[in-house]
């Protein structure tokens, strides 16, 4: 155990510890608090706190009361038991898998088994495989620590919400029987509901996913440009009602803005400076093409930049001083009620 200890203790010195962007953070450090008395505070509490539930449990509840169960007997034992968490999902495809059988070279094969052995592996698979998949996409071999926020991110997000759906479908269909059972519904009613949500709700929770992402970008960029809504209104001069906003602190638009944005892969030139077609093999298109779906146009709202935050907080003479000639002079000509001709007119003839 000690020789385990002292190896995790390396490992994480070397990979160090992922930890949520913010000033002063990078790839390279880990910014957290100190031992004492910031940790030591909250691992005590957390004792404490696990020990009072302990404690009232050990007070209040009865934990498996044999003697009123009675003695043990067989044929009065319930029908109820069901697979774990880590294998009911595995459940759930044997269960909603029609029971279909081929004939191949004189054997049986039964479909409704053969089938969810092979989707359940792929499932894990999946979402072990992804890290290493979207590696390969954008090309980034960097080292990574600081966290994405799930929001920066909608694809990856929804996919990663889309896998949990899939879970809980099969999940609760690995338990088609007592759902019927305590809903006082037709089995096969579950079973079929089970297997078309398998296939609707994982495309469902994307698309909701991935639009409530881009609205959180949506919003983070509107609290850059224009700060937090005070709930104070102003009255203008001229009679205008305007309601103040609250700038955000320095930590807060770092912590909003310092995500990267990459940028979709270009399929290059179709030809070279000869003039000859450049070849483009299936394996790069496809790269192209899943780059498009991650970070392509409709899949992250562009950050501000530091000229837009500049110019939304900055006074009326910056704002006059870099808008358009038009704007400036539509905002600068004077009152057409007191305008006056450029010129005297000309004197009459003879």
């Amino acid at each position: 155990m000690a020789a385990l200890v002292v190896a995790h203790l390396i490992l994480v010195v070397y990979h160090k510890h992922t930890q949520f962007p913010g000033p002063g953070r990078t790839e390279r450090n880990v910014v957290g608090a100190p031992f004492m008395p910031v940790y030591l505070a909250k691992a005590g509490g957390f004792f404490f706190l696990v020990f009072g539930v302990i404690a009232v449990i050990s007070a209040i509840a009865t934990i498996n009361p044999v003697w009123a169960y009675g003695p043990y007997r067989a044929d009065q034992v319930s029908t109820g038991a069901q697979p774990d968490w880590y294998l009911g999902f595995a459940e759930g495809l044997v269960r909603i898998m029609p029971g279909w059988e081929i004939d191949v070279a004189g054997h049986t094969l039964v479909l409704g088994v053969l089938i969810p052995i092979v989707v359940f592996p792929l499932l894990l698979v999946l979402i072990g495989v992804y890290p290493f998949l979207e590696s390969w996409i954008t090309g980034d071999r960097r080292e990574h620590h600081l966290l994405d926020r799930p929001r920066n991110r909608p694809v990856r997000t929804s996919i990663g919400t889309a896998w949990i759906s899939v879970y809980l479908v099969l999940l609760a269909a690995g338990g088609n029987d007592i759902v019927a059972t305590r809903f006082h519904l037709s089995i096969n009613t579950v079973t079929w509901a089970a297997r078309i949500a398998l296939f609707v709700v994982p495309v469902v929770v994307f698309t909701v996913t991935r639009r409530v992402c881009l609205g959180l970008q949506l919003r983070d960029r509107e609290l850059v440009l224009h700060g937090r809504e005070t709930g104070v209104v102003k009255r203008l001069p001229h009679g205008e009602f305007v309601e103040l906003h609250q700038p955000l602190s320095p930590a807060e638009l770092h912590t909003l803005t310092q995500h990267e944005q990459p940028r979709p892969l270009a399929p290059g030139p179709a030809r070279d400076a000869n003039g000859v077609p450049n070849r483009t093999s299936r394996l790069l298109r496809l790269r192209i093409g899943l780059s498009r779906g991650l970070y392509g146009d409709g899949s992250q709202v562009a950050k501000p930049t530091a000229e837009e935050y500049r110019e939304a907080h900055a006074p009326e003479e910056y704002r006059q001083a870099h808008a358009p000639e038009e704007y400036r002079q539509a905002h600068t000509a004077e009152d057409p009620r007191e305008a006056r001709p450029v010129s005297e007119p000309a004197p009459p003839d003879g």
